[in-house]
């Protein structure tokens, strides 16, 4: 009887001392592991619970050891994070890429066949969007975190206030050009340009070099929209 309340009380001091670890780590590395996963951070977590579920229901099991290997999987995690940000080669190696699966209301069989998705999948992930009607639908996208993103045709789209002083709608995708001062050639191939255009369009912006630039996207209008590393605003505080 002893026993059994001796471990019991470890028990109970072991979830008092480590979810409060857990959450402090857990916000150290950040929105990725608390909000729809890519697949590194979901490891990162399965791993995490596992070790606490381990220290948690087994009294035998060092407790400080435990402790140690918690704070250091958030100091890998956010190691690793910060290299992928830095190297697009090695983000790419450890995030699974978007993949176009409806294109102008027909399912790429192809495409869906490499991520491992079936139609009743993405049936049932377009009517959490509220499409019923695959004809809806001009692109649809499997994210790297398994989420859909779908881009109505425009003649499905809900009508704005801006909407009602045009007369031709146009689609409101654009294709990434530029990141972190990466050209994306296919895009510019795509739509029949080449670097010297970017660079005449950038240039006519006062923007000189490519390292300036964050993000940039292209409309099929072929209008640039720039976002820099380094921009001259402010911007409002985020409160929760």
């Amino acid at each position: 009887m002893t026993d059994f309340i001796h471990d019991n009380l470890i028990v109970i001091g072991r979830i008092i001392t480590i979810i409060p670890l857990m959450l402090v780590v857990t916000l150290y590395m950040g929105k990725r592991a608390i909000g729809e996963m890519p697949v590194f951070d979901f490891l990162i977590i399965v791993i995490l619970g596992a070790l606490v579920g381990a220290d948690i229901a087994d009294p035998e099991i060092e407790h400080l050891p435990t402790a140690v290997a918690i704070i250091a999987i958030g100091l890998f995690q956010k190691a690793i994070v910060k290299w992928k940000i830095s190297n697009r080669k090695i983000g790419k190696l450890l995030t699974l890429g978007p993949t176009i699966v409806i294109q102008d209301g027909i399912l790429l069989h192809e495409n869906m066949q490499k991520i491992q998705y079936s139609i009743d999948n993405i049936l049932f992930m377009l009517r959490q969007k509220d499409v019923f009607d695959i004809r809806d639908v001009e692109t649809a996208i499997v994210e790297p975190n398994g989420t859909l993103s779908v881009l109505k045709k425009p003649s499905k789209l809900p009508v704005t206030r801006e909407d009602l002083q045009l007369r031709q709608h146009t689609s409101a995708i654009a294709f990434p050009v530029i990141s972190e001062g990466y050209i994306h050639r296919d895009t510019l191939t795509h739509f029949h340009l080449d670097e010297e255009w970017l660079r005449k369009q950038l240039a006519e912006q006062n923007i000189i070099g490519l390292n300036q630039v964050f993000f940039a996207s292209i409309s099929p209008s072929k209008r640039l929209h720039i976002s820099l590393k380094n921009p001259k605003m402010h911007t409002p505080p985020v409160n929760h």
